[in-house]
Order: structure tokens, then sequence, then C-alpha cells
């Protein structure tokens, strides 16, 4: 394994164990500090409320139980192996940290509690966490990426 290859598993690696860590430290601090369904105000259009989702993002899917977990497994799975197929490759490492950090924030939830701990509440939006955050964001980083290559790749040709 090159220098550089270990280098983005460990900034990933990094990465995923902060988002984690900072996903489960806030629904900690929400479950300690707000009753389930209460609303409170933060900033604007910002509001905290606790809510548990026992679907996938944004209440879809809700029962899934041991379907969920195994699909998100294998979605960590995938991304992983999009990750090990060029880790070099710039801002993989970023991406691959926050879906694998974020993934591995609501499977926590799910395997411990049998749901996801969802506080942050925007007008017209279901309630949703850090973890669905830093996916969010992973998602947007790797089409950025891909969209890129393509783009390339088109006026290369």
């Amino acid at each position: 394994m090159s220098d550089r290859t270990a280098r983005a598993w460990g900034l990933a690696a990094a990465l995923a164990v902060l988002v984690l860590i900072a996903d489960q430290v806030a629904k900690e601090i929400v479950e300690k500090h707000i009753v389930l369904g209460e609303q409170v105000e933060v900033l604007g259009p910002l509001k905290l409320t606790l809510s548990h989702n026992e679907g996938v993002a944004f209440g879809l899917a809700t029962g899934g139980g041991v379907v969920l977990v195994v699909i998100s497994l294998i979605a960590l799975g995938v991304v992983l192996w999009l990750f090990s197929r060029d880790p070099g490759r710039p801002g993989m490492w970023v991406a691959t940290g926050l879906l694998a950090g974020g993934a591995f924030g609501n499977l926590v939830d799910r395997v411990r509690h049998g749901h996801v701990t969802d506080f942050i509440e925007l007008p017209h939006w279901p309630p949703f966490n850090l973890a669905d955050c830093a996916i969010t964001c992973g998602v947007v980083i790797l089409l950025v990426i891909y969209l890129r290559e393509a783009e390339r790749a088109e006026r290369g040709s």
C-alpha cells in the first residue's frame, strides 16, 4: 500500500470516527434534555425536536428492522468498495469519511434502540440528525467528484 493510499484511508477513517462521535454525543444530549415531540426554538426557522424514526430517511419504510440494518451494511460496503478502487482520488476520503461516519451513526442507533434518533427540524422538512447531514454532504461530494471526472473525460474525447 502506498503512502498516499494509506493516508487517504487514515483520513477517511478519522473523519468517519469524528462524525460518529459528534452524531452520538448530539443524540445523547437531545435524548436527555428534550421530551419526545417537544420543540425547542433555536434560531429563525431552526428548531430542535426529539423524534424516533423506525424507517429510513425521512420516515420512509417504517418498521424495516433487520432488513434496514442489512441494507445499511450493504450501502456501507458499496461506499467502501468505491473508495478502495481509487482512495487517492481527490476528495474521495472526505466523501467516504462522511458517508461511513453517518451510516455508522444511524446504524448504531438502529442496533441499540431499534430506531434512529432525529432532532433537527426545519420548516416543511421531516426531522433529521447529524448523521443524515454527513450522509447528504458525502453523497453530494461523491456526485461532484464523478461528474467532474465525466466532464473531463468528455472534454478529453
